[in-house]
This record gives structure tokens, sequence and C-alpha cells, in this order.
């Protein structure tokens, strides 16, 4: 994994190409479920200000979006993964350059005012709540999408801090038909009331105004302070290609950006990522329960200082 990650004031603006989408004006997106929200807002925005430009999206599990990359060689211009590692272990350096890690969030219980123990759930209680036969909770499938194995990561932390051996297991084994491909589509589930609580993002709890349990910093992979103990657990995945798996280590969550080598639109996606960066930009992420990390981290790059020189030259800086 590339650890050597440095921070850059700017978007890196590669050498620019023409359109290659057949004359029109498009720019395709992959992008984690959790990042639904805020980049339909951007798309919505940067569409109103830039007549002719359509941008096409498409929301799945990290993992699933990057697998569409490498195993099918579907188009793409920008992918945004939950998981920065994803975008430095499964494209780089075949299919992208370079990653941004731009944003942070947290793991959360998310639940409704109708969900069992909702007048009593707390961060100290949770764990024995959930485990119960009268409680159903939902978690997405490890293999496609990060918050699914942060959630067992998760586990593996609250195990060893609430010092109950066996929890990770006993919660593995239980409600296992509840499990589902990305951690939005665990919304659903939770508002029909076929489940009581889901293993979920705070932007995402935010973002559909659940109620949500924060969790211990300790234990939620979402305070840098704590990444040290954090990389402690770990999870295999499915990997970019069938039957291949990849160690995921844990971390504090960072999500990551990147642009395809063979990105169809280059110059407009370049465009579109300097938006998404920009102050206003970020203010949507704020908006819609996401930090925000400014300025973001680099990783990827062989000679980053030559790289950043190229950028701040072309933008005049």
């Amino acid at each position: 994994m590339r650890r050597n990650l440095i921070a850059i004031t700017f978007l890196l603006v590669l050498p620019v190409t023409g359109c290659n989408n057949g004359g029109r004006n498009e720019i395709i997106i992959f992008h984690a479920g959790s990042l639904a929200v805020p980049i339909s807002r951007l798309v919505k925005q940067y569409e109103a200000d830039n007549p002719g430009v359509k941008i096409l999206t498409e929301a799945a599990g990290s993992l699933v979006c990057a697998r569409k990359i490498t195993e099918l060689n579907k188009p793409c211009d920008i992918m945004a993964s939950a998981d920065y590692q994803i975008i430095d272990d499964m494209l780089i350096p075949e299919y992208a350059d370079w990653n941004l890690g731009f944003a942070t969030n947290e793991i959360v219980i998310a639940y409704t005012a109708k969900s069992r123990h909702a007048e009593v759930i707390n961060e100290h209680n949770w764990s024995e709540l959930l485990a119960g036969s009268d409680v159903i909770y939902g978690r997405s499938d490890p293999d496609s999408d990060p918050c699914g194995y942060r959630t067992l990561m998760m586990l593996s932390l609250a195990e060893e801090y609430y010092g109950v051996p066996g929890l990770r297991e006993k919660f593995e084994a239980k409600d296992r038909s509840y499990i589902r491909p990305k951690e939005i589509d665990l919304t659903a589930l939770l508002q029909a009331g076929a489940v009581d609580y889901i293993f979920q993002y705070r932007s995402v709890a935010v973002q559909h105004q659940l109620k949500y349990v924060k969790l211990s910093p300790e234990i939620n992979l979402g305070d840098p302070l704590f990444a040290e103990s954090y990389r402690s657990v770990s999870q295999q995945v499915a990997g970019s290609k069938p039957g291949e798996t990849v160690l995921i280590k844990g971390d504090f969550i960072m999500y990551g950006i990147t642009l395809l080598k063979n990105a169809p639109n280059r110059q407009e996606a370049e465009k579109f990522l300097a938006f998404l960066l920009s102050p206003e930009g970020r203010s949507i992420f704020s908006e819609t329960g996401q930090n925000t990390i400014s300025p973001p981290i680099l990783s990827g790059v062989e000679n980053p200082s030559q790289v950043i020189m190229e950028a701040t030259t072309r933008q005049g800086l």
C-alpha cells in the first residue's frame, strides 16, 4: 500500500486532452453510495453553472465501483471511493496515477423512533441490546462496500475496548439476512421498519434525518488520533479480479477520489474536480454532514513535488 502521503493545496491538473465521447460533453462518475447526496448536489450546481455539460453518476459500493473499471472495463472519468485504500490498491498504477484523500466520516448505529429500545439505547449498552433476540440489525457486505468491512473492524475494536470476547463473532452470525451490497441500501430497510438498527456512516444518518448512537472515538474509525489503534485490525475482501483477495487494514476513515488514465472527457472532469475541492464544493459536503480534508492528501505520485509545481504553474499561482 502506498503510504507516502503528502498534503497539497490545489487539485492536480494533468495534461489536458480533448473530449473523446463522440462530441457529447459528458462526465462519468462512479462513486460510493454514501456520497450520493453531496454528489447529487454538486452535479446539480455544476450543470447549472456549465450549460451543455451532462454528468452521469453511478452509485455502488466502492469495491464494486473499482471492479467496474478493472473487470468490466466500463468507461469512467472520475471515481470517488469511501476508502482511499481501494484506489491505491486496485487502481494505481494501471488505471490511475494519483489519489486525493478529501473527506472523512465515522461509523454510527442509526435507528428511528420506532426501533425497539430506541428510548434507552446509548454508546454504553448498544452491543447488549443489538445482540438480543428481539432486535434486528442490518449491515453492508464487506466484499462490496467499505462500510461493511469497517463495521467488522469496529466490532473487533469494540471487543477489545469493552473487554467482551467473541463480540464480533456473535454479531457476524446474527441477522445475516439483512446484509446489503452498499450502506445506502440499509437506510431503506430501516425506514421501512424491516430492521431496528443499521451500522452506518454518520453523514448518511444526518442526510436522512435518522437518530444515531455516536460511538466512542476509540472504535468509530473517525478520529485520526486513534489511527494507530485502528490499524491493529484488518479484513480480507474480494479483490479486483475473480478469486483474488485484498487485505484491508484499519485506518481512520478517509474518502479518496481520482481521475482515470483513460478518462473519456478528461478536460471537463478536471474542471469538475476543481469545483468539488473548491470552498463552494466543500461547503456542500459540510451541509450534508460530511467533513472535508483541506488541503486534501495526495498519494500514488512518484515525483509529487514536480506534479505540484506543474499544477500551480498552470493555475498561475
